[in-house]
């Protein structure tokens, strides 16, 4: 089985919530990544490749509405990681050169970074990229330009051949609709481990009375009740939003856990409502976007609340130093970009993990380094779980949606008394690689 995502747009931030597959295998590479050969044979084998380097670009948001912050974690991710490797002497023996590009999370800015790393910089591939809205994804796949391990803010890495989500697809991505003929797919999963693990029944769902907050919230409430839960469904009015109300409502309806469609702020501002408002939860649930060491800070006025956060991916919580590749993520950042300390977040740690399951890639090829060579690796059978930092995944492509998939998954949870006292992020649900439900693949539209 394969990992798949389910993602939608919200107008003042993204979010993604995931479904995995179970562990099938590992990568063929060395556990510490360390590369191999040297430059000798090495030769000018391909575009952006010289015997010497290796021109590597990425698409963030470090600018614009959206703030530096939101769209910008992979970039430090995957630039920690290559400043790591090139430490270590490069992919066999040739230097990892990032260059990244700032399209200011707008699609006409993004069409202009795809043509700059294209046409200017001649980038032989791209990782860690986080677009919000990617519209230059057609120009990138058109001129066969890999784009290893992108986070799937929107629909594109379900449509296009040359790229390559971290969660892994078994779409035919033909570059037409998105998905199986423009509908995606995703498990249960993460409704199923909170029913059985707190005996959670009754479900609030918050969301803005936006379509694509609308939509998403949508595509949860058919989980939850996919797996027995009662739904009670709130709508937050964007430019007057009542949050006592909904939070008063949900607490006389005996809502018990909360899922959103909505960004930080609105979460931040929910989580005080329903905190002022007495409604005692056993789980408010984010996802890997709000996965950040900087939750204590944004939940500053909500200490019960903050404390019943739980998120839900399919990596390893960046914070889980008992895990040897989150501990080598961690002294990268610490070593290489040692400003982003204070907020590492679970997107670095896969933008860390997509320049990884590049190189691995890259390193597979030897001297003779070449996209078709690289886009073999990404297409083998054999699933990759990222030395360890992600739950196996792969590209094999299905001829149909299979009906059911046994899906796995990581649960962490915020604990103020984590850290030191700090706070910080823990592991709920044990080793992802068994912490696995057989759960129905539920249908949901791509637009």
């Amino acid at each position: 089985m394969r990992a798949r995502a389910l993602v939608a747009g919200v107008v003042l931030s993204s979010l993604a919530l995931v479904a995995c597959g179970s562990r099938a295998g590992d990568s063929d590479q060395s556990s510490n990544g360390s590369p191999t050969g040297g430059t000798s044979a090495n030769t000018a084998s391909d575009t952006g490749v010289t015997p010497t380097e290796i021109k590597v670009g990425t698409i963030v948001g470090m600018s614009g509405g959206l703030g530096p912050d939101t769209f910008s974690a992979s970039l430090y991710g995957a630039r920690a990681y290559f400043k790591a490797l090139n430490a270590r002497g490069g992919v066999n023996g040739r230097m990892v050169n990032l260059v990244s590009c700032d399209d200011k999370s707008t699609g006409d800015d993004n069409v202009a970074c795809a043509h700059e790393l294209v046409d200017d910089e001649k980038v032989f591939a791209l990782a860690g990229v986080t677009a919000f809205d990617y519209a230059g994804a057609q120009y990138i796949d058109a001129e066969g330009v890999p784009d290893i391990g992108g986070q799937p803010v929107s629909t594109q890495y379900d449509q296009y051949e040359h790229l390559y989500s971290i969660y892994g697809s078994d779409y035919p991505r033909d570059g037409r609709r998105p998905g199986f003929d423009g509908q995606l797919y995703a498990g249960t999963e993460n409704y199923r481990w909170f029913k059985e693990k707190l005996g959670a029944q009754v479900a609030g769902v918050v969301s803005y009375n936006i379509a694509q907050s609308q939509r998403y919230a949508t595509v949860i409430a058919d989980g939850l009740r996919a797996e027995g839960y009662q739904v009670i469904e709130e709508q937050i009015n964007l430019s007057a939003p009542n949050w006592a109300a909904a939070a008063q409502n949900m607490k006389n309806r005996g809502v018990q856990i909360v899922f959103d469609a909505m960004e930080d702020t609105g979460n931040s501002q929910l989580c005080s409502a329903m905190e002022q408002q007495g409604l005692n939860l056993q789980a408010k649930v984010t996802t890997s976007q709000g996965m950040s060491s900087t939750l204590g800070q944004l939940y500053a006025n909500s200490p019960k609340c903050r404390n019943t956060v739980y998120a839900t991916t399919q990596s390893a919580t960046f914070s889980d130093e008992s895990i040897p590749a989150v501990k080598e993520f961690r002294d990268a950042v610490a070593t290489h970009e040692p400003d982003r300390v204070d907020k590492m977040n679970q997107w670095m740690l896969e933008g860390y993990a997509s320049a990884q399951w590049l190189t691995d890639a890259m390193e597979s090829c030897g001297a003779d380094l070449t996209r078709s060579c690289v886009e073999e690796y990404m297409n083998r059978d054999e699933p990759y779980d990222g030395h360890g930092l992600l739950t196996a995944r792969d590209f094999v492509k299905d001829e149909q949606p299979p009906a059911e998939l046994r899906n796995c998954l990581n649960v962490a949870r915020w604990q103020d008394t984590a850290n030191g006292g700090r706070g910080g992020w823990v592991t709920e649900g044990g080793d992802m690689n068994a912490n696995c439900f057989t759960v129905r693949n539920l249908p949901y539209p791509a637009a």
